[in-house]
């Protein structure tokens, strides 16, 4: 048998079919969230080219040892500081008040945060993974180091969701980094205790408002909370099969959707609040079997984690683990006010495709991680991952 086929036949398969199977279930979505559209916009059929894009760059990723991506981490985060300074530059494009897209001559438009925080994974996994006899507090100040610009710059552009994802991603690193449990209690403290201090000073006031609503809508239910009461107004009124599927009386009219009567803004029900379409539409079932699909991702993820044959694949799955997982709970939390309302998609369902080919990017790093586990390490790095 040829190495290339060992590979092929070799990789996680239960990580390929979960993501597969959600990709296709993101086209469907998007075509059932946008089909009473009047715009001649056909995001699914995006979604779709987005997603067997990605789809090749996830099987070319996963055939090629993970390795390599030393040589490109540091390069690549480089890049993405440059692209997310030129946002602040005539290039960058304002989408619902945040400035966090590029359009560059020549190329479509595209989100450079979402690359920064791939990089930045890349780049803390390498600092961490060659370091770990380093004492834990210069550990930390390089992890400020490389982490704290793009944050910064990410928060700068009044994009506060992409801001919050580091947070999630950088403690999961940190916790499977070696770095001491007490230091990440006391950062974790540290953190809550700036946290009032940030919300009153730091945030814009639509930020803060935001935040207010979470914690009681009918407080201004025509403005900032609205758009959570409608939502759980859509996913509570759906029953067990959802608004499809729902029977109707011979010779009526089926009730329309909180989506057909333009309650669920059409900009935002195929991206942001793809979940409420979704629950609303297939109901209670159809919520759960999204979130199930998510649980088994995040399930083989955290498998090839444990089985990872040194420190820097552990940490890059641990770092996209995190990620993936807060993008998830966020978008799916804020549609049933569990989480205050970010503009963070839901991976791969979401209507994107900066979004997409990263995710897809970055899942084949996990599936080599996965297919190259069983090759030589060295005593060091061995000695690591299993500290």
């Amino acid at each position: 048998m040829t190495p290339f086929l060992r590979k092929l036949i070799g990789m996680n398969w239960l990580l390929f079919a979960a993501v597969v199977v959600i990709s296709l279930a993101g086209v469907f979505f998007i075509q059932g969230a946008t089909e009473h559209f009047t715009s001649e916009k056909t995001y699914w059929q995006d979604h779709a080219r987005f997603v067997g894009f990605g789809l090749v760059i996830f099987l070319a990723v996963t055939l090629t040892d993970y390795r390599w991506v030393k040589w490109l981490a540091i390069p690549l985060y480089v890049v993405s500081m440059i692209l997310l300074g030129l946002t602040f530059t005539k290039f960058g494009v304002e989408v619902k008040g945040a400035v966090c897209w590029l359009k560059l001559p020549g190329l479509p438009q595209f989100q450079p945060s979402q690359i920064a925080i791939v990089s930045g994974i890349l780049v803390l996994a390498l600092f961490l993974s060659q370091f770990p006899n380093l004492h834990a507090f210069w550990r930390l100040c390089g992890t400020g180091i490389i982490t704290l610009p793009p944050m910064a710059l990410t928060l700068l552009q009044k994009d506060n969701g992409m801001t919050l994802v580091w947070v999630p991603t950088v403690m999961a690193m940190l916790w499977l980094g070696g770095i001491p449990k007490r230091w990440l209690a006391a950062l974790v403290l540290v953190g809550l205790t700036l946290l009032p201090l940030v919300i009153c000073f730091k945030l814009e006031m639509y930020a803060r408002s935001r935040i207010v609503a979470f914690l009681d809508p009918e407080i201004d239910p025509r403005g900032t909370g609205y758009a959570i009461i409608q939502s759980l107004i859509a996913v509570g009124s759906a029953g067990f099969n959802g608004k499809r599927m729902a029977e109707v009386p011979p010779g009526a009219e089926p009730m329309p959707t909180q989506l057909e009567l333009g309650l669920i803004p059409a900009d935002v029900a195929h991206t942001d609040y793809i979940f409420t379409t979704i629950a609303e539409q297939w109901g209670f079932l159809g919520g759960v079997a999204v979130i199930a699909a998510f649980g088994i991702l995040l399930l083989a993820m955290v498998l090839t984690a444990f089985r990872a044959r040194d420190a820097f694949g552990l940490l890059i799955v641990a770092g996209i683990t995190g990620q993936v997982f807060f993008h998830t709970y966020q978008n799916i939390g804020m549609t049933i006010a569990l989480m205050p309302i970010t503009g963070l998609p839901l991976p791969l369902i979401s209507s994107g495709g900066t979004f997409v080919l990263m995710l897809m990017f970055t899942f084949g790093l996990i599936n080599s991680v996965w297919v190259h586990r069983n090759q030589a390490v060295s005593t060091k790095e061995k000695e690591f991952a299993l500290a």
